[in-house]
């Protein structure tokens, strides 16, 4: 059976408000996570991804109250990331509405987290987070980063994947520092080397910047495809991207 491919807005909050910038630096204002989430979904958003993208540079927990007041407003699957160091912390997600956790900084820092993950929620719980630069330091050209994409750790970005489908990690979201808010397009290589390993789906992330950019993410192996200047700017919308998937012969929901 084939997959609709889906649409995924990322509403990326630092200090309660949403957030954007290039290659995860000079970050502005976008708006209320919570209006812009209602937003997404009344016009067929798929999923929300909500990333508290400083948390862990921060040393906190997510923003909660602003998980719940999203929870309560948005009927599409919302997954929540940043800060979650924790089965405790999932486990609070998920009371206040998360329906995924995006596990990035921690899970590099002991693997083992995805493990304990897994085993008490289950892999369709776990999304991988990877932010990821090309590097001429691995084999595969590309190396993992941590804390918002700010720090370069030494880990090759396809074996990572790898280990953490086998501990667990029930998707991956694969998304390009470099790529980053430039709207020049979605790293295509690195979205056909995450599919050529991967036994779980795989999100496009990073540098999306027209409808046009969408199908070919899709075309080399992603199952969905997320974004977020495009549509905070009012650049695109949903049904827009929705379109160009649907004529370039995707399923879409």
């Amino acid at each position: 059976m084939t997959l609709a491919a889906r649409v995924i807005p990322c509403l990326d909050v630092a200090a309660g408000r949403v957030v954007k910038g290039v290659n995860f630096e000079n970050l502005r204002d976008m708006g209320d996570p919570v209006e812009l989430a209602r937003h997404y979904a009344a016009q067929g958003a798929d999923e929300i991804t909500f990333l508290d993208v400083t948390a862990t540079v921060d040393g906190r927990a997510t923003t909660y109250d602003v998980v719940q007041r999203t929870a309560e407003q948005v009927f599409v699957p919302l997954t929540v990331g940043g800060g979650i160091r924790s089965v405790e912390d999932v486990a609070r997600l998920q009371g206040v509405g998360a329906d995924k956790i995006g596990v990035n900084s921690a899970a590099i820092a002991r693997p083992a987290l995805i493990d304990e993950i897994a085993d008490r929620f289950g892999a369709q719980v776990i999304v991988l987070s990877l932010d990821i630069k090309r590097s001429g330091n691995t084999d595969s050209g590309f190396v993992v980063t941590t804390h918002g994409g700010r720090t370069e750790t030494t880990l090759d970005a396809v074996e990572w994947a790898r280990e953490a489908i086998e501990r667990g990690a029930g998707e991956l979201l694969v998304n390009s520092i470099d790529a980053d808010g430039t709207r020049d397009g979605f790293d295509l290589e690195l979205v056909r080397l995450m599919r050529e390993i991967s036994s779980v789906p795989v999100i496009a992330s990073g540098g999306a910047g027209k409808a046009a950019d969408f199908p070919p993410a899709i075309a080399a192996g992603a199952d969905a495809v997320l974004a977020a200047s495009v549509f905070h700017s009012g650049l695109l919308t949903v049904g827009d991207v929705k379109q160009a998937l649907r004529e370039a012969g995707a399923i879409v929901r």
